[in-house]
């Protein structure tokens, strides 16, 4: 009767110094959560390094976990856990990620992402919005609504950039046209339509049944496939 007693108070006692540690443990976790908080920039094109190939200009092809920095404007790779940027781009001539391809255009990475009589390339690109100092009245104060990764980094740290809560990232996108034999950047809507200057009636019909925008990579297509299948 006492052996069963004390091992039942043995067992109640083991139980609870379980609870208490996992109690204590919970504690000091919420403690550090809410004392520290860190997201993650997502100023990179793709959510992770993906397996890719950088064919140089000599046919050479290099294998690497590859992405594509929007707010420092290069392609990166990933080499065993070091994130660097390709060099030497004058060698270089395609990159593929996946299915994606992607080309020199003045020493930047676009993507190509149509290709039939004229070609449409995308230029990615990313600002930095910062919290802004408190102002009166529970307002914020900022001197810049969107800055450049310039102003915050250096050293090639934005590759691995974690920034306190409050800090948000602006993806966008500016697109090339190639159209016979000549490549041009479009900024607006209105400027790609100069570009199709002889379709006139026919863009201004799609866009009478269709709301085209600048800021809707899939919009911006539909437009061009269209102009190109028809005469």
């Amino acid at each position: 009767m006492i052996l069963t007693l004390i091992n039942y108070l043995q067992i109640n006692f083991l139980a609870m110094k379980r609870v208490y540690y996992a109690l204590i443990f919970s504690l000091l976790a919420l403690v550090c959560s809410s004392q520290v908080k860190v997201v993650e920039l997502t100023h990179y094109l793709f959510p992770e390094f993906t397996s890719g190939v950088v064919l140089m200009k000599s046919g050479e092809k290099n294998e690497a976990l590859l992405n594509y920095n929007s707010l420092t404007e290069e392609m990166i790779f990933d080499n065993r856990g070091v994130k660097l940027a390709i060099g030497q781009l004058e060698l270089v001539d395609t990159v593929y990620i996946g299915s994606r391809k992607f080309f020199l255009l003045n020493n930047k990475f676009v993507e190509l992402i149509y290709k039939s009589k004229s070609e449409l390339y995308a230029e990615y690109k990313c600002t930095v919005k910062d919290p802004g100092k408190p102002a009166a009245y529970g307002g914020t104060s900022q001197t810049s609504a969107t800055t450049t990764y310039s102003s915050y980094f250096t050293g090639g740290q934005v590759y691995d950039l974690k920034l306190p809560e409050g800090y948000e990232t602006k993806p966008f996108t500016h697109f090339w046209l190639k159209k016979d034999g000549k490549i041009n950047k479009f900024l607006t809507v209105r400027q790609l339509a100069k570009l199709y200057a002889e379709k006139e009636n026919l863009l201004k019909a799609y866009q009478k049944t269709n709301d085209v925008k600048y800021d809707d990579q899939e919009s911006i297509l539909g437009l061009i496939r269209f102009l190109d299948s028809n005469h």
